[in-house]
């Protein structure tokens, strides 16, 4: 199978004040599947540990929820993104694209719901099943794009 792309697989990234949801996309950007939940600590931890997933997956770029209010302003969760995404890129310089998020959670809660899972297990997946919502929204878009 040859890469659509010459930079590799694509990471997608929730980032919430606790965790860090994360997806990947097949080489050819057209299926995203959930990697794990990075639970924050610190920067530089949690840095390692996301740069050596990253090189485990062979990944070339990243897609970030955008976190923008419903009216589509931006905010202080989009400042602390913002932040967390220029720190990242001191020791990374990929390609980032950011994805607006709005009802990322909303929508694979619903999901999960409806699946009937318990509490329990939605909390342990809902910050992943939310970045491959995010990272397939992208892909999505990018497939209509031709890019």
């Amino acid at each position: 199978m040859t890469q659509r792309n010459s930079i590799g697989k694509l990471f997608a990234l929730d980032v919430g004040k606790k965790t860090i949801g994360i997806a990947v996309s097949d080489p050819d950007w057209k299926v995203a599947s959930p990697v794990s939940i990075l639970y924050r600590r610190k920067f530089t931890p949690d840095m390692e540990k996301l740069m050596q997933m990253a090189s485990d997956h062979d990944i070339g770029g990243m897609v970030v929820g955008w976190p923008l209010n419903m009216d589509g302003s931006t905010g202080p969760r989009c400042d602390s993104v913002r932040d967390f995404i220029h720190a990242m890129m001191r020791i990374k310089d990929w390609p980032v694209l950011l994805q607006d998020e709005r009802l990322s959670t909303v929508s694979v809660e619903r999901a999960m719901v409806d699946a009937d899972m318990t509490r329990q297990k939605r909390a342990e997946r809902r910050d992943a099943l939310a970045a491959t919502w995010i990272l397939q929204s992208a892909l999505d878009v990018m497939a209509g794009l031709d890019i």
